[in-house]
């Protein structure tokens, strides 16, 4: 299965402070909505939103759950009549147990509209929506796993819908307004919020973990030493791995992120997204380095496939199996995670597999949360389409593709009794802890050829020997000149 990019990678420009309850994960989200595109273009709204959080606005980005009951089938009905016939493309790069799911809670639209659903997945979705566009064959729904390629394609190719006014006023009712704000290009909406992700975790085996004694770290100093001990036992204390079609590289761009924002904070990391701070700077050097201490050092990886050479040839989401089999003792990995896992796979502390915090190295910066999430754009503006945009926007869909499992949303209508696994339930109260310093997807708020292209690549030729100097300076010389 593909968790788009990786955990579903996302969101562009100027974050913000201190997160206090679901929907205030908006908060760090704010300036994303727009920032730069190889064009250069930013958005006045993403600007706006930004100095708001900084200086510590926000308002209803942290109020509480809204009612869940929206209406939205009898508005859909009364504007766009019966949509039976119709057909709605949706195109992603979500595949299998996670893309069931996604089509089990269109059910809700069809059984309203009449309207269908066709689902099309693609590892190669980065390359391959922009091909289809390029040939006059655009999807109708794209969910897009990096805004920076949003952005990049509503001001090169000019090939994305607005999102209709009726849509944009609904979508304000439930999502905080620098989620809102995060799809807006130009000072124009584009994308609709969809998933939001937790990326700070760590999967394990809890009856392994029994039998050999281990407890969870609740430390950067813990952490350290328990995977000390592991290695001293003779057995490698992680697992990862980075294919991913097209998309190979991107996992390792989380682990940077993670340590860039528990290494430097949040300021430092805000300026990296928006190029202040450089590639080539101490800060993230200094970050690299202590990644490679851990995914370049053959004490360390690659549990359960190899040494670190396997951590190329090893798709992203393999190593859920090897955790599941207690092959593997750590996989940093998303929350929702949990898709990799077979069907009557136990989670929790008591169960098959269960995930911890990764925590933060100092008490400097807060209880540090990398996160990300995807959003839905539209290539055409037929009924059925702005339709399921509407739809999409909707508590009942929120909630509809929680229970379907593997997803959270900053949607306010979601019931957290949705959330489909103790982890997920963890996450989100995690996500609502004052004391939480969240912040997006660093790769995915710079512009793609930067965050995707040059990112991607160089950190597959970093993991296979390339040194972390040169890999550094290659990323850098791809930002953009203006």
């Amino acid at each position: 299965m593909e968790v788009n990019r990786v955990a579903h990678k996302a969101t562009r420009k100027r974050l913000a402070a201190t997160v206090a309850g679901v929907g205030a994960i908006a908060l760090v989200l704010s300036a994303c909505g727009s920032s730069s595109s190889s064009s250069g273009t930013t958005s006045a709204a993403a600007t706006s939103a930004a100095a708001s959080s900084a200086a510590g606005g926000g308002g209803s980005a942290s109020a509480g759950p809204v009612s869940g009951d929206s209406g939205w089938c009898d508005t859909v009905k009364s504007k766009y009549g019966d949509l039976t016939g119709k057909t709605v493309g949706i195109y992603t790069t979500i595949t299998g147990t996670e893309a069931d799911a996604y089509k089990k809670s269109y059910q809700l639209f069809t059984e309203c509209t009449g309207a269908t659903v066709a689902y099309e997945d693609s590892k190669d979705f980065e390359a391959q929506v922009l091909v289809r566009i390029d040939s006059g064959n655009a999807p109708d729904i794209a969910i897009f796993p990096q805004p920076g390629l949003l952005s990049q394609i509503v001001n090169d190719k000019g090939a994305v819908k607005p999102l209709p006014e009726d849509t944009e006023a609904f979508a304000k009712q439930y999502f905080p307004d620098d989620w809102m704000n995060y799809g807006v290009v130009n000072d124009i909406p584009f994308g609709l919020p969809n998933n939001a992700d937790f990326k700070s975790l760590v999967w394990y085996n809890p009856k392994v973990w029994a039998e050999k004694g281990w407890t969870v770290p609740t430390t950067w100093d813990e952490l350290t030493a328990l995977q000390d001990k592991i290695a001293a036992s003779g057995t490698k204390p992680w697992c990862m791995g980075i294919g991913s079609g097209e998309a190979t590289g991107w996992y390792m761009t989380d682990w940077l992120e993670e340590y860039v924002l528990r290494m430097s904070g949040p300021d430092v990391y805000d300026q990296w997204v928006t190029n202040e701070v450089k590639f080539t700077d101490p800060q993230i050097a200094d970050a690299l380095a202590g990644v490679g201490e851990i995914a370049k050092n053959p004490q360390m990886v690659n549990s359960g496939f190899g040494d670190v050479q396997s951590i190329a040839s090893t798709q992203f989401s393999d190593p859920a199996a090897k955790v599941l089999s207690g092959e593997c003792p750590m996989w940093r990995f998303a929350a929702n995670g949990d898709a990799f896992f077979p069907a009557g796979t136990k989670f929790g502390e008591d169960g098959d597999v269960n995930a911890f915090y990764f925590p933060p190295m100092n008490d400097k910066f807060g209880q540090t949360v990398l996160g990300g999430g995807t959003f839905y754009a539209a290539f055409q503006d037929r009924p059925e389409v702005d339709a399921f945009m509407y739809f999409a926007a909707s508590p009942e869909y929120a909630n509809e593709r929680a229970k379907a499992g593997s997803y959270i949303s900053a949607n306010k209508g979601l019931d957290g009794a949705n959330a489909s696994t103790p982890i997920l339930q963890t996450a989100l109260k995690k996500l609502q802890d004052p004391e939480t310093t969240f912040r997006f997807d660093a790769s995915d708020l710079m512009p793609a050829q930067v965050g995707s292209a040059a990112e991607w690549k160089q950190f597959t030729a970093w993991i296979t020997g390339q040194d972390d100097a040169t890999t550094l300076a290659n990323i850098q010389a791809a930002w953009p000149s203006s």
